[in-house]
């Protein structure tokens, strides 16, 4: 099967993990022709925020919640699913989106064989390129994810350019890949409690930029911002393309182990403390100082995220509308930061950026639930993304 190839049948019965970097979630769904999956549970397991941050210690945890997920929805009985998908999020992968460009003085005819030989050349590139970068701590990283966002055949679009001829090719195409080690060791846990060999691996970047396009259809332009729990990720889109992709450590516990830290308390009681003061619920005795020390937090933040926007593209404008993925009681904590006023610095326009939440309410109609199934904005955007280019 060629890397541009897909197959769909409907009535199959799907099993969804979301391999995050603060926890992993289950869901169960049934693939539906219309578009819309019909999600028949979900389940969430959190990830214990730990003093120091490293980076095997938290695959360790990780692996731990997969299989907590993974026993507790197998226990349910709802049936063997067809297929299973685990969608990763930082630090779990890394991704790039590589320019294809070919000219010839005499036409060529554009098949889909002479398209899979060029980005496996890219695949190699890219493998090479990494493992150089990170020998000492890594032997070796398997591509999960290949996907064409566009091809120009002589300098225009072209959305059926197989066995066309041209003198002239570009190709932007996303890769994503993991670490082996990473790979096995989630298919070994799964395996304990599903036998299905065949597990597919796919990024959240991928899955929340395409829902996000197809959701937004007049917004050719925007960016997307998924704060986890240990790594924020930045993706730029620039006429409906994923062209730059970045990451930085610095997500949401960051606030809760820095918090602990300056306040001289535990990360339970830190989180405790974030939750009311977002919320406007502290005391005044103890707002003063927590409202110091968040404030800090923030514009220790914020800072990232501006070398972040300065470092993604080389254009004179970054988009100004932006997506942000995030758990749904700290949206408008974020949402906040980043509607601060020197971020129009980045901008073309005089308006501020317009900061929309990817959560339950905006992905309202787009999924389908049984009764009493918890609403996760995360599995509903990987339910909907699979349901429509995956299964």
């Amino acid at each position: 099967m060629g890397i541009f190839s897909s197959s769909k049948k409907e009535g199959e019965l799907v099993l969804v993990f979301d391999i995050r970097s603060s926890s992993v979630g289950g869901t169960f769904f049934w693939a539906q022709k219309s578009g819309v999956p019909k999600i028949i549970y979900s389940i969430r397991e959190y990830i214990t925020i730990e003093n120091e941050l490293n980076i095997n210690r938290l695959l360790s945890l990780t692996l731990k919640s997969l299989e907590k997920v993974a026993s507790m929805m197998s226990k349910k009985g709802l049936g063997t699913p067809s297929k299973i998908f685990c969608v990763l999020s930082s630090p779990w992968y890394v991704s790039q989106t590589r320019t294809i460009r070919l000219e010839k003085d005499t036409p060529f005819i554009f098949t889909s064989k002479f398209a899979d030989d060029l980005i496996r050349k890219e695949i190699v590139i890219f493998e090479e390129e990494y493992l150089n970068r990170h020998k000492k701590d890594i032997e070796k990283i398997e591509p999960i994810e290949l996907k064409n966002m566009n091809i120009n055949l002589n300098g225009y679009p072209t959305r059926n350019p197989f066995n066309q001829k041209a003198k002239e090719l570009e190709m932007n195409i996303f890769i994503s890949m993991s670490e082996a080690k990473v790979l096995e060791s989630i298919k070994t846990v799964i395996n304990k409690y599903f036998h299905i060999e065949n597990i597919k691996f796919c990024s959240f970047a991928m899955a929340s930029f395409t829902v996000s396009r197809d959701m937004f259809v007049h917004q050719e332009s925007f960016m997307l911002v998924n704060i986890g729990g240990e790594i924020t990720d930045i993706s730029m889109i620039k006429k409906d393309v994923l062209r730059e992709s970045l990451s930085y450590p610095m997500g949401c516990n960051f606030f809760v182990r820095n918090g602990a830290s300056e306040l001289k308390t535990t990360n339970d009681e830190a989180k405790s403390f974030l939750s009311l003061y977002k919320d406007g619920h502290m005391e005044k005795m103890s707002l003063k100082k927590i409202e110091i020390v968040m404030e800090k937090l923030k514009m220790e933040w914020l800072k990232k995220f501006q070398e972040s926007l300065s470092n993604i593209t080389n254009d004179i404008s970054i988009p100004a509308t932006i997506f942000i993925t995030v758990d749904e009681e700290l949206a408008n904590f974020f949402s906040d930061i980043i509607k601060t006023e020197e971020f129009n610095q980045y901008t073309l326009t005089e308006s501020k950026f317009r900061v929309i939440f990817l959560g339950t309410q905006s992905l309202h109609g787009i999924a389908i639930f049984d009764r009493n199934v918890p609403r996760d904005a995360f599995l509903i955007i990987e339910a909907i993304y699979i349901n429509n280019f995956l299964v």
